[in-house]
């Protein structure tokens, strides 16, 4: 039986209590009021060719006033200015909780993807993953409180994330009414959004309940029925993950920008979180290697895992490229306003996930013998950890704060408060049965597996 180290788990305790301190600290410095952003967008206006704006603002103004409309045109100018700091405050005040909100779903969607993982392997009747099993399954433990705090943070956050929760929006006599958003609101509410996330994660958690008391019973038992009975469920969680997966990403993710929608974006999000998932089991793994546990893992399994981490992540910039090239050859403004706002807010963070996320993968671990290597695999993983977290962070942050994004003290605190929360939940439900599923009927397969 594994035993959750003294240090790892005050490592993980002091993640989460820096991560709360920094999360609070960002909650507390994003509450400028209106005269305080006026001010700091005027300190913007000169440091950034203020000079040459405000003469041209002079001319105008000249202009205005020989034709007797200088007072109108004061007015007009100061309504604007007024209207654009209103905007710009909202976008500091959505800073926290956007933050907060790619945080808690990136390590969320790591345990969703390991856990569709671990059902395609029991499916398939996989020889070779059996001795990787408890390690997918104390990975999925995090996806039950991971999922209802990504929701928690959705519902308590309001318009902060979703514009389309602002009451307002579908008021047709309010300056806030918004035709297309109201068009959708017969699922895009909170009620809806709310029955829509409980099926989801009631149906994920169920799954993961049952196949773990299954597969936890089978190391015990005299005939194969659990892991019979684990096969049938299975296949009828997999057609249930593939329709709720992609109506999750619809709403937890795209609906952030309701005016924009994708036709693979359920694609392109599963690829995410599916190489997310096996990169994280890939680390785990080594580390518990290191530790003198999974004496049954190989460099042969190792290979294996990082194969699917080269693969899936080929499998993602292919959705990417055919999501961006579609969007941009159609040239429908509706849709490629998308992209054109993240290359020209987001341009290093775009550009540069690709290069995490498709460019490293491929030099890294093309080669069979480096996917053998436990370094290269763990550096890189991280980098692709990095890159999908930043993809993550694309997909929200130019709909909720705009050109005021920043990674600083919200984002990274937020960072290691579901980090350390993944590691204690993870390790504790690691130390519950013993690493090594003993009754599954391919595990001999699997402790022979070599390549």
């Amino acid at each position: 039986m594994y035993t959750f180290s003294n240090k790892l788990k005050t490592f993980s305790i002091i993640l989460m209590v820096l991560g709360l301190l920094g999360v609070g600290y960002g909650f507390m410095a994003s509450h400028k009021s209106l005269d305080e952003v006026k001010t700091m967008l005027a300190e913007e206006a000169s440091h950034h060719g203020g000079g040459h704006a405000e003469e041209a603002t002079h001319a105008v103004a000249d202009t205005h006033a020989k034709k007797g409309h200088g007072e109108a045109a004061h007015a007009v100018d100061a309504h604007h200015g007024d209207e654009h700091a209103k905007h710009v405050q909202h976008q500091i005040h959505n800073r926290p909780w956007s933050a907060l909100y790619v945080a808690a779903f990136f390590f969320m969607m790591i345990a969703l993807g390991i856990l569709a993982f671990y059902a395609i392997q029991i499916a398939s009747q996989a020889g070779w993953s059996p001795v990787l099993f408890r390690v997918m399954e104390g990975m999925t433990a995090y996806l039950l409180p991971g999922a209802l705090i990504v929701v928690a943070i959705a519902m308590f956050s309001g318009d902060h994330i979703f514009i389309w929760m602002n009451e307002n929006i579908t008021n047709p006599d309010h300056a806030d009414y918004d035709k297309l958003v109201d068009g959708k609101s017969g699922w895009l509410n909170k009620t809806g959004f709310l029955i829509r996330a409980l099926i989801f994660i009631g149906g994920w958690s169920l799954y993961r309940h049952f196949s773990r008391k299954f597969s936890i019973a089978q190391d015990t038992a005299e005939d194969k029925s659990n892991f019979k009975k684990s096969f049938r469920i299975t296949a009828g969680f997999l057609v249930f993950f593939i329709y709720t997966e992609s109506m999750m990403s619809w709403d937890w993710i795209m609906s952030v920008d309701p005016h924009w929608f994708s036709t693979l974006f359920g694609w392109y999000v599963f690829a995410s979180m599916f190489v997310s998932g096996i990169t994280v089991l890939s680390l785990i793994t080594l580390y518990l290697k290191t530790k003198g546990q999974l004496e049954f893992v190989n460099e042969n399994h190792l290979h294996d895992v990082a194969k699917f981490m080269f693969a899936f992540s080929i499998f993602w910039t292919y959705l990417w490229f055919s999501q961006f090239m579609l969007i941009w050859y159609s040239n429908i403004p509706e849709e490629v306003t998308y992209f054109v706002t993240r290359f020209e807010d987001y341009q290093l963070p775009f550009l540069g996930m690709v290069v995490m996320n498709f460019v490293f993968p491929i030099l890294m671990l093309m080669n069979a013998d480096y996917k053998r290597i436990p370094w290269f695999v763990v550096m890189a993983g991280l980098v692709i950890l990095a890159g999908h977290y930043i993809d993550v962070f694309n997909m929200i942050m130019p709909a909720t704060v705009g050109d005021r994004w920043f990674i600083g003290i919200p984002e990274i605190s937020s960072i290691l408060l579901f980090a350390g929360l993944f590691i204690f939940i993870v390790f504790t439900a690691l130390t519950k049965a013993p690493l090594l599923v003993k009754g599954y009927p391919f595990r001999k397969e699997s402790e022979e597996f070599h390549y």
